[in-house]
């Protein structure tokens, strides 16, 4: 199942910068392994924003739920999550 995901980061400005890079660190080591498992197929990011468009290909919107849920900046994230069907047009 494919999955059109927009995250929007907002870390408070009085959050502790060591911990915010710490939790950034961890975020980018769990969103690459995703992409290396293939779960994570695209991953794009808005500019001007701390905001990303990323593309997820997982059995199951339970599954989806689970690695968002999982993302270490979750609690400071706005994610729409919107499932993708394939074109009658697409080639």
């Amino acid at each position: 199942m494919l999955f059109h995901v927009e995250m929007t980061v907002t870390i408070p400005h009085d959050f502790p910068s060591e911990k915010a890079d710490a939790i950034k660190a961890a975020e980018k080591a769990y969103a690459q392994d995703l992409q290396r498992q293939g779960k994570w197929v695209h991953l794009w990011r808005v500019a001007g924003r701390y905001s990303n468009i990323s593309i997820f290909d997982v059995e199951s919107v339970d599954e989806l739920h689970t690695l968002l849920s999982s993302l270490p900046l979750f609690p400071f994230m706005d994610i729409h999550v919107t499932p993708l069907a394939r074109h009658p047009s697409a080639i």
